[in-house]
């Protein structure tokens, strides 16, 4: 059996089965499938004979379809241990959704697409992948019979508009790369590719978008949205600059990407602690660490695929522990505003110290998961321009002021108010290992070194 057929075309079909079944077994299947998935990638490796007992199995690299091929190397075995590991535990939390059925199933088909948009080749065919996956988002994000809110609209017509960029930029480079000393033709690309990407991943100011959605849709469905395409549309963007050396040893698109990472990240840090809505600080701490991933990016450094990773795989958890707290905070309240949120420490103590520990974690807090990724990059943006690491930082402080004004609120209850757990044992256990994680990742970060040893062979030039 080839590797995209058990990564890609099992879980979707899988997906699709799924809806067909009763509510409370969503979650189950889709959360066991896809950590049986990431078991497989972690034990069995791609290509490679194992014999057990009288018996030989290997799981070959690629198959094609309609003259593409899908290519799944030893190298990805820790990338598909990696997306199905995190996309587990969304799958699993998925059952304090309003709709654990749906999430589950569309849940499993994107996850797939994503998974295809990295095998495919030739690899621009991973944007019109992106685009699909894009489009199974929607009927997650709006109820059946209702209208579609601002938030949607704009999410779709960017991730659409996206496309065009960048097929075309990819045209335009066949031609670059013999003439890489062509300055115009370097800078044309290079508009057209930034243009790509930054409607992607919502550079600024093109992600306006997602505090609305966070305001207008499921909680917990825009946080997999906020982890599945920017993780995947970074990966894609890593393959570009990979085989495309020239973008990374050019001054001034490295500067360019550099900038515009910490203009997403100093921008969103603010906007967040200006918030009135905890939703909406969620969307906007989302925004700030994608400008952190997008900054690690522009570096000139040798680490650049090592920092980019230590940011991604701590995010999918930080992400999902807030998703979930939010969806268990809001089944009590009508309005995430903190004027709704006030005093739900003592009705529901647990949540809102996940939710705090992953805004923490965002903020580069000690001893959680998000402050080893910082560290580092700091240690890097520091050697190359200290103005960046400024405003960066500048961004930062304005999420944790966002925690403080959120703690601060969640504490405030009337006096005599009893202190009670409300939240279900199924909540209380994925919120636990969500938390526990967030713990040991920062306390002991070298467990990500398991990881990042072999993610850099995903990569042939890119940080050599």
């Amino acid at each position: 059996m080839s590797a995209p057929i058990i990564w890609i075309l099992i879980p979707f079909v899988i997906g699709i089965l799924i809806f067909f079944l009763a509510d409370e077994y969503a979650p189950f299947i889709g959360g066991g499938l896809s950590m049986a998935l990431a078991l497989i990638a972690l034990l069995i490796p791609i290509d490679t004979a194992l014999l057990l007992g009288s018996l030989s199995i290997k799981i070959s690299t690629s198959i094609e379809v309609l003259g593409r091929s899908f290519i799944l190397s030893t190298a990805d075995g820790m990338l598909l241990v990696m997306i199905y590991g995190v996309a587990s535990l969304w799958f699993f939390g998925a059952y304090a959704a309003n709709n654990a059925k749906r999430f589950c199933s569309l849940g499993l088909m994107i996850v797939a697409l994503l998974t295809a948009s990295i095998a495919v080749e030739p690899f621009l065919y991973a944007a019109l992948l992106l685009e699909m996956a894009a489009m199974l988002v929607i009927p997650l994000l709006i109820p059946i019979y209702q209208k579609p809110g601002r938030g949607v609209i704009r999410f779709l017509i960017y991730q659409t508009l996206a496309m065009p960029f960048i097929l075309f930029s990819g045209w335009m480079l066949t031609g670059v790369e013999t003439s890489a000393g062509d300055l115009g033709a370097t800078t044309q690309v290079g508009a057209m590719l930034g243009l790509g990407f930054a409607f992607l991943l919502g550079v600024f100011p093109l992600y306006n978008w997602i505090p609305m959605l966070m305001e207008e849709a499921s909680p917990y469905v825009t946080g997999f949205l906020l982890w599945a395409l920017p993780t995947f549309t970074v990966i894609f963007a890593l393959g570009f600059l990979d085989r495309y050396t020239w973008i990374t040893t050019s001054p001034q698109l490295s500067s360019a990407i550099q900038f515009a990472g910490v203009l997403m990240t100093a921008t969103a840090g603010l906007f967040a602690a200006m918030q009135k809505h905890i939703g909406r600080m969620a969307g906007y701490a989302a925004i700030a660490e994608t400008g952190l991933i997008v900054l690690a990016m522009g570096l000139r450094s040798t680490e650049v695929v090592n920092l980019t990773f230590l940011l991604l795989i701590p995010r999918g958890l930080e992400l999902a522990v807030w998703a979930l707290s939010l969806a268990i905070i809001k089944r009590k309240v009508y309005s995430l505003r903190l004027s709704e949120v006030r005093g739900l420490a003592r009705k529901y103590p647990i949540a809102v110290f996940a939710l705090l520990s992953a805004h923490l974690s965002m903020t580069g807090f000690p001893l959680l998961a998000g402050f080893p990724p910082r560290m580092g990059l700091w240690q890097e943006l520091a050697g190359q321009s200290l103005s960046l690491s400024f405003w960066a930082f500048l961004g930062i402080l304005g999420l944790l002021v966002a925690s403080i004004r959120a703690m601060a609120v969640f504490v405030m209850a009337e006096e005599g108010t009893a202190w009670s757990i409300n939240e279900s044992w199924m909540h209380i256990l994925m919120l636990g290992i969500g938390v526990a994680g967030l713990f040991l990742v920062g306390i002991f970060p070298q467990v990500l070194q398991f990881f990042l040893a072999s993610l850099p062979a995903l990569f042939e030039h890119l940080g050599r």
